[in-house]
């Protein structure tokens, strides 16, 4: 048995969110990026397997990040939700996960300024023209979106909720992290304008407060129950990024939203805040007691049945294994039946038995052994 079985018993006990979906434990399958859609941008057999076998312990699986709309994009090898053509390729990604016992949620977005400017046809928005921050790409112009344009982009994201009802997920997860466009609205250092979605730091909120209302109104018409979740970066490291102050007050808006979950982007689970907050206590405790009772996602360097346990005790009410499941498909099975041969490395021969497709291997031997994964690559 492994050591302190009995401490584990949180993570295996099943949960009703508000929406009136039910899920068989506390545990999700963190949205990895894949890069690995077809040529087409619809889902590839290979991340159907991939997806399909990581499912099979967890509660929820959310998917990894699908772009609403072409000018959103984010990055090569990405499966698309912008159109009414992709509802048999989104179909197949949900029926996959659900065989497995899993609950489906697909994570939807738009890019924003880390849009490549290959794949939105040189045209990157964002909520004004500032560059994005990323490496190498501080000098690609970038264009602010035009009112009307931000009122067509809340839609699109409404659009792809009804999709993804039609193609039978129980659920969607708003993508205001990881510096992409949501959340370029909500931070002083991208928003610079001047009108209703900027200006203040209420403004600044209004856009990520309108996607989630016309997120809600469309899964309101779903016959079924139908979950909505909203994932979020607590900070920036770059001048007049976001604080802990500015995500507290971005929780408390959050809060009154009656989300079924808030998903909390951290490379370290058990970390301390940099800018802002109690440096003494980790940001998870603190997000968990803004929240109150909506219900949090924790994640973020969760290796052991402990981490994920010791998630639960700082607050969390669900932990999101990432690079765990990466390497051990079957963690979840095997940690509910107290075995302890979990692997924790892995060598070039591993990926057909890992069900990894040839992109993502990619990405994880090139990034993970030189130990410089970033939150995008551990998550979409």
């Amino acid at each position: 048995m492994v050591s302190g079985m009995s401490d584990l018993t949180p993570l295996f006990e099943p949960y009703t969110f508000r929406s009136g979906v039910q899920v068989r434990n506390r545990l999700a399958l963190a949205p990895m990026t894949t890069t690995s859609a077809n040529p087409d941008d619809s889902v590839s057999a290979a991340e159907l397997d991939y997806v399909a076998r990581r499912s099979g312990g967890v509660g929820l699986a959310i998917t990894a990040v699908a772009y609403v709309t072409p000018g959103g994009k984010g990055f090569p090898g990405q499966f698309g939700a912008e159109h009414d053509g992709r509802l048999d390729s989104l179909r197949a990604l949900a029926t996959r996960i659900r065989s497995g016992g899993a609950h489906a949620v697909l994570q939807i977005f738009h890019a924003g300024h880390n849009s490549p400017p290959e794949l939105v046809g040189g045209d990157v928005t964002s909520a004004s023209d500032v560059p994005s921050p990323q490496p190498g790409r501080t000098h690609v112009p970038v264009r602010a979106l035009s009112r009307d344009e931000v009122r067509g982009v809340i839609a699109d994201f409404g659009r792809a909720t009804r999709r993804a009802i039609d193609a039978g997920f129980d659920g969607v997860e708003i993508h205001g992290a990881n510096g992409y466009l949501i959340q370029q609205f909500v931070s002083a250092h991208s928003n610079r304008r001047d009108d209703e979605w900027g200006g203040t730091p209420e403004k600044r909120l209004a856009f990520p407060l309108a996607v989630i209302e016309e997120v809600q109104r469309v899964a309101a018409q779903a016959t079924t129950p139908f979950l909505i979740g909203y994932r979020f970066s607590p900070e920036e490291p770059h001048e007049q990024g976001l604080t802990m102050h500015d995500t507290f007050a971005l929780l408390d808006a959050l809060r009154e939203r009656n989300l079924d979950y808030v998903h909390v982007s951290l490379q370290d689970y058990a970390g301390s805040p940099r800018r802002g907050g109690d440096p003494d206590r980790s940001r998870l405790q603190q997000i968990a007691e803004r929240l109150g009772d909506t219900p949090l996602i924790g994640v973020g360097n969760i290796w052991t049945p402990q981490d994920a346990a010791r998630a639960l005790e700082l607050g969390a009410t669900f932990v999101a294994l990432g690079r765990a499941l990466l390497l051990e498909p079957e963690w979840v099975q095997k940690v509910q039946a107290g075995r302890t041969d979990l692997r924790g490395t892995f060598s070039p021969a591993d990926r057909e038995a890992l069900t990894l497709p040839e992109p993502m291997w990619g990405l994880l031997t090139n990034v993970m052994l030189k130990d410089r994964l970033t939150p995008d690559l551990v998550s979409s």
